[in-house]
């Protein structure tokens, strides 16, 4: 028995070719359906609480007027930043005079504040929008010609 695709001739047989027929596979997109996405901006009032610290300094100015021979620097004592203020008195000579120190004292506070504030928050609503199924063409994909348009 012979294959079906080896063809035999004698002489004297005709050899009829048939039709061959072939398959071509395309794909296209299809839209099914749409969504719209929207947001919405809500206010509402908050009240804020938070500690905020202040610091305040204290001048005190305490007079010494006592005769030094060196300028003395700045010290602390404990929490007091003591600044010495020095003044050039003219005798029959020169001589420093301690006139007075500045004494500065910090101190700090917690304070507890309320504000009221406005806060946003932001939410998408997602709406399902229906349209009929249109082919959607790849930008690699040449459009596939429509059956029901008119050939030119």
């Amino acid at each position: 028995m012979m294959a079906d695709n080896e063809s035999v001739r004698e002489e004297g047989d005709a050899f009829i070719p048939l039709h061959d027929e072939s398959v071509t596979v395309d794909k296209q997109r299809v839209e099914r359906s749409r969504v719209r996405v929207t947001t919405r901006v809500s206010e509402h009032e908050a009240l804020v609480r938070e500690s905020l610290e202040h610091e305040e300094a204290t001048v005190t100015r305490v007079p010494i007027d006592r005769e030094i021979d060196a300028h003395p620097g700045i010290r602390q004592e404990g929490d007091v930043t003591v600044i010495p203020l020095v003044e050039e008195v003219l005798v029959v000579e020169r001589r420093l005079m301690l006139r007075e120190e500045l004494h500065i004292r910090k101190s700090r506070r917690t304070v507890e504040v309320e504000q009221p504030v406005t806060l946003r928050s932001e939410e998408a609503v997602v709406e399902r929008v229906t349209t009929p199924p249109s082919p959607v063409h790849s930008p690699n994909q040449p459009p596939s010609p429509n059956p029901n348009s008119p050939e030119e």
